[in-house]
């Protein structure tokens, strides 16, 4: 399981006590650059690869002079604005030199769990990857209150695997994986190299967080191994201190590695079809046989709709006689989708004043 070149695209996770340096709240240049050179031979083999790190609040609070301890949510917020701009021109200094183009997404909790902006997230982490761009994805601490955060970003990381349907995970962490318990207090704790099902039993061996910068601990990357493997995605959790932790990991350093309980894609079905739909769009023939080839269903082939949904909410798609030829999250209202219905794509923009998506009912969020 330490190859990484069976996997198509991989979600690594930074966190801040390996970006950051405690003493001095300044960036490890030399750590992250040689993090640059391993997404580089990921990229270099035709592999997807999302960043999700950590600390901006850590640099800004160094840049701002705050020290450490506990912050105020004004002065977090307040540092997370500083940091984030240092974090994102480190990430693009180091990747530049590889002739990889960077972006900065910036999400919340909320951001996953209201449909619309979970498709908006989606497409565009999606346009991006086909793109070739590596996106750096933090929590976007500037607005975030406890109410619509995650709070810690193991598992904004497994949350953006199941977004773009990644097939692996890479937590970097400050241990080399989980231990039946904490090996700094229990000198006979042993390390599990595989874990198929995370049980009550491996719950309970998690501890807390030890470090001053990191809000995440064990505890948290199990919640991550959990969203991630029952999405379809493995999990990796391997020690990340030193410099091309990514290439050690695929030599063989020590890990723990969670099994993925599915297929990414499949999951994802799963998840849609197990949704109740909240209204339906009837199609004529020619629609009905290009969803039966695997198209996304475009406008044109819209003949009525019915019921009242929003942005991402299901809905069924319906052949003329009534019978149910799919499952899909629409990526317009129902007002929208009666507007548009039997219009060419290109008459979207002139019909509601906006530039929407071309499909009313992308193939990826369909389910046959």
């Amino acid at each position: 399981m330490a190859s990484l070149s069976t996997y198509k695209r991989l979600v690594i996770k930074i966190g801040s006590a390996l970006l950051v340096d405690s003493a001095t709240g300044k960036l490890r240049t030399d750590w992250l650059c040689a993090l640059a050179a391993d997404v580089a031979a990921l990229k270099a083999r035709g592999q997807d690869v999302v960043l999700v790190s950590s600390g901006s609040i850590a640099l800004g609070r160094g840049a701002l002079g705050l020290g450490n301890g506990a912050l105020a949510l004004e002065k977090s917020q307040a540092a997370a604005a500083v940091g984030q701009i240092r974090l994102a021109r480190a990430y693009e200094d180091a990747l530049t030199p590889h002739d990889i183009v960077t972006a900065q997404v910036l999400v919340t909790l909320e951001d996953s769990r209201d449909r619309r902006r979970y498709l908006n997230s989606r497409a565009t982490l999606e346009q991006l990857l086909g793109l070739g761009v590596v996106p750096i994805v933090n929590e976007n601490d500037t607005i975030a209150t406890d109410e619509i955060r995650y709070g810690d970003n193991d598992r904004l990381a497994a949350q953006v695997a199941v977004t773009v349907g990644a097939d692996l995970v890479i937590l970097l962490s400050d241990v080399d994986g989980l231990y039946t318990a904490n090996p700094a207090f229990d000198a006979t704790a042993t390390r599990l190299d595989h874990v198929t099902t995370i049980t009550p039993e491996i719950e309970a061996m998690a501890g807390d967080a030890g470090s001053g910068l990191s809000k995440g601990g064990m505890k948290t990357k199990l919640m991550a191994a959990r969203t991630a493997t029952a999405g379809g995605a493995a999990l990796v959790i391997t020690q990340g201190t030193e410099n091309h932790a990514l290439r050690a990991l695929e030599a063989g350093a020590n890990a723990t590695w969670f099994q993925a309980q599915d297929d990414p894609q499949l999951a994802r079905k799963r998840w849609i079809a197990a949704m109740k739909p909240k209204g339906a769009v009837h199609v004529d023939a020619g629609a009905a046989r290009a969803l039966g080839a695997g198209k996304s269903l475009l406008p044109a082939g819209v003949t009525s709709v019915t019921g009242l949904f929003g942005r991402g909410d299901p809905i069924e798609i319906l052949s003329a006689d009534g019978d149910t030829l799919a499952t899909g999250l629409i990526r317009y209202t129902a007002e929208e989708a009666r507007q548009l219905q039997g219009r060419h794509s290109s008459e979207i923009e002139a019909i509601l004043g906006y530039p929407g998506r071309a499909a009313l009912v992308h193939r990826d969020d369909m389910v046959l």
